[in-house]
């Protein structure tokens, strides 16, 4: 594990983006002192190798164990490898695909080979003289190099043997029977590995063959022994079971029946169509099963299973013929023992035969002699490690390749693994795939995904908000995910669809799969309440009016139907009500509450004068106040981090999206400067709530300017503020002496009633 250096001699540059303190890699020299920089500082430690807009060719070098993921110390290695073949590490930082030869570092030991390379190729070129060497030059000499018959590969392609027609029917024999392998150029040819098996088999069969000849079994030739051999073989089992049988019935003669086809067999063979290849026909015993123990061999094989009377032809001449002289009209069990001695060598033999491919294409000795002493396979081994030997060339020209790649590529990489300054400084990082316009916006933070689903789930902690796209064009399909971080998101909805443009400039038709929804702005928090409320206010009205709709709807064919009836009944059920009088003035005590309520509200609210703005900033606060701040903690916590994690990088601090930043990651419609704008609409709707609102507010102001004695100088002196409060005050201690003069007038009536049974 690498540990940090406290080594000074470098001078680093940082700089802040994203809240992450990144470095500037601008110099050779930062690349040659990336080993002592602390990997606490780096920006990634793990990046994948496909899904990023970056050279795969590159990404796979560097990949040094092949497992489609690049960690910090194989990147290192990678600057290491470089940085040893070059005398100066600023052609590390060019970033061109131009190789000068005198940066070759020749005092390495594979300088001097790197260097007769670039000549060599730069001679093929036609260039001798030049002194740098392009990736083009390289590519091109990879591919005519690849297409020689002797390349490197060590693999041999037939058509490189067409002027030697034996060799080359030879080589095509090899590998259809063992098979091909592909060369450097992707084109099948015969490998040291088939013709070493090849080799191998082919005198093992030689040697299989010579010990046959000494298994003749006193007979003239070791042809006529396996022939004999292989007819025996053919029908052993079955005529060991023939002989035991009849063993057994000379043992006790009651097994006799039983050990022969019963009726009921039969009965059930007659019951299907026979061939004499049937199973259930060769399962039957050899010949009829008796004490005498006799297998009959006439020429018509009367009494002979007939699915095996063919065997037992070939057994007699094959066989006894071959070994007794002469035809035997029938064999018993002592016979049968002396052929199988005297062929059981030669049957050890035959059990022995190589298993090989090579033993399908049955040469017999000579002809196996005679290849392996033509030297053909010899020649054949000698043209393949002719081409082997090129391989001394083939490490060096691999070695340039990727040095130019280096070149070109490790400074770019750099720059969007240790540090993220490629994409802080909008020059496109190699996560983004490109640029999705939908709703009125474009997105330039998008990435591509394998696994949407797999995606979301950690992507989400990300607190940005992210649509999941399906993207086609043609028959290919892709997956995106875009960070929407600008503008409001009323509109995004699953299903909607969009253009997306990758890294090549090539369109895509994009529609929305998924959402994940978090806070755009706090501005877009602070309406949200009253979007939710509007929508929640529609949503119960349009439930209502769809109640209502249905009750009319189902009371109209009601009485539809009533009226079809035509009965008395029905014509009293439809006659009109009359109004219930106690309902109406139920509703008229319950709006006159309301306004007084109303009224009372917006008394207390004019009474507080000049601290009216205030009540009505503390009142949106109230509202919006709490979707604002759950929005200001979102955005502060908003973060690159997840989302990158789940497409497999590995971040190592924590990428910030702030406002401006998300602003230019989603940018909004906007005009082009200069552009003549007309505000004239003439389909725009004729609202109403806009000029209500205005008259609501130009009221509360008049009534506040008023109550304040600001318009004292503006009206008459009976309209003022104060003016208007006195005559209230002594109206009102008019109307309560009034009543209090009543209240007395009532009392002294009651006491002279209360008096008038005391007189009597």
């Amino acid at each position: 594990m690498p540990t940090p250096s406290t080594s000074q001699a470098h001078h680093w540059k940082f700089i802040r983006a994203g809240g992450v303190d990144q470095v500037l890699i601008r110099s050779g020299a930062d690349i040659a002192h990336l080993h002592q920089l602390d990997q606490k500082l780096w920006v990634a430690l793990a990046c994948p190798t496909r899904g990023v807009a970056f050279d795969h060719t590159s990404l796979d070098l560097i990949d040094s164990n092949g497992d489609g993921r690049i960690r910090a110390p194989e990147l290192l290695q990678a600057c290491q490898w470089a940085l040893e073949r070059l005398n100066t590490p600023d052609a590390l930082a060019s970033g061109q695909e131009l190789l000068q030869l005198h940066h070759i570092n020749t005092e390495h030991p594979d300088g001097p080979a790197l260097l007769a390379q670039a000549q060599r190729i730069l001679q093929a070129c036609g260039q001798a003289d030049a002194s740098a060497l392009s990736l083009a030059q390289v590519q091109h000499y990879q591919a005519q190099y690849a297409n020689q018959p002797f390349n490197g590969d060590g693999i041999l392609p037939p058509q490189a043997l067409a002027h030697q027609p034996p060799l080359q029917a030879l080589a095509q024999d090899i590998m259809q029977v063992y098979g091909t392998s592909l060369g450097h150029d992707g084109e099948p040819g015969l490998g040291q590995e088939q013709l070493q098996q090849y080799q191998q088999d082919l005198q093992a069969w030689e040697q299989w063959l010579l010990q046959g000849a000494q298994h003749t079994a006193d007979l003239a030739d070791a042809q006529q022994a396996q022939a004999a051999a292989q007819a025996l073989q053919q029908v052993q089992a079955k005529v060991d079971d023939f002989f035991a049988r009849c063993r057994l019935a000379r043992f006790d003669a009651q097994a006799t029946d039983a050990l022969n086809p019963s009726s009921e067999g039969y009965n059930a063979l007659a019951a299907h169509l026979l061939h004499e290849a049937d199973e259930d026909i060769a399962a039957l015993p050899l010949a009829t099963i008796s004490a005498q123990g006799q297998l009959p061999l006439e020429a018509d094989f009367a009494g002979i299973n007939p699915a095996w009377a063919g065997a037992l032809a070939a057994l007699q001449q094959h066989t006894i013929t071959a070994l007794l002289g002469q035809p035997l009209p029938s064999l018993d069990a002592t016979q049968w023992q002396q052929l199988k001695q005297r062929l059981a060598p030669c049957q050890q033999w035959l059990a022995a035969r190589p298993s090989t491919p090579i033993a399908t294409q049955n040469l017999d000795l000579t002809q196996a002699q005679t290849l392996l002493a033509s030297g053909q396979l010899a020649e054949l081994q000698a043209l393949i490690e002719q081409d082997r030997a090129e391989q001394a060339h083939q490490a060096p020209l691999q070695s340039l390749h990727k040095l130019i790649l280096l070149q070109r590529d490790l400074l770019r990489l750099l720059n969007n693994f240790v540090s993220f300054s490629g994409f802080y400084s909008h020059q496109g990082a190699i996560f983004q795939a490109g640029r999705l316009y939908l709703d009125g916006r474009s997105c330039d933070l998008t990435i591509d995904v394998q696994d949407p689903g797999a995606h979301a789930a950690l992507a989400g902690l990300s607190k940005v908000y992210l649509a999941y796209c399906e993207c086609r064009r043609g028959e290919q399909v892709r997956h995106i995910v875009a960070a929407f971080t600008a503008g409001d998101v009323d509109f995004l909805l699953v299903g909607r669809k969009g253009l997306f443009y990758d890294r090549e400039g090539q369109d895509w038709d994009a529609t929305i799969t998924a959402l994940i929804e978090q806070p755009t702005s706090v501005a877009q928090a602070f309406f949200a309440p009253y979007k939710k409320l509007l929508r929640l206010v529609e949503e119960q009205v349009a439930k209502y009016a769809a109640a209502k709709d249905a009750a009319v709807t189902e009371k109209m064919q009601d009485k539809t139907t009533h009226i079809g009836q035509g009965s008395a009944s029905t014509v009293q059920a439809l006659t009109p009500k009359k109004v219930d009088v106690g309902t109406v003035a139920a509703l008229g005590v319950a709006l006159g509450s309301i306004s007084t309520v109303l009224v009372a509200v917006l008394g207390k609210f004019i009474a507080l004068g000049v601290w009216i703005p205030v009540a009505l900033l503390a009142a949106l606060l109230a509202i919006s106040g709490p979707s604002m701040l759950i929005a200001w903690l979102k955005l502060r916590q908003r973060s690159l981090g997840p989302i990158l994690d789940a497409s497999g990088w590995a971040i190592n601090g924590r990428m910030k999206i702030n406002l401006s930043l998300g602003r230019s990651l989603s940018q909004l419609a906007q005009l082009p400067p200069g552009a003549e704008h007309s505000l004239h609409d003439p389909y725009a709707d004729r609202r109403l709530w806009p000029w209500l609102l205005g008259a609501v507010l130009a009221v509360l102001l008049a009534v506040l300017a008023w109550s304040q004695s600001w318009l004292d100088t503006l009206l008459p002196p009976v309209m003022q503020y104060q003016a208007v409060v006195q005559a209230t005050t002594a109206s009102t201690d008019t109307d309560t002496a009034a009543e209090a003069l009543e209240a007395v007038e009532g009392g002294e009536a009651v006491e002279a009633d209360g008096d008038a049974p005391a007189q009597e």
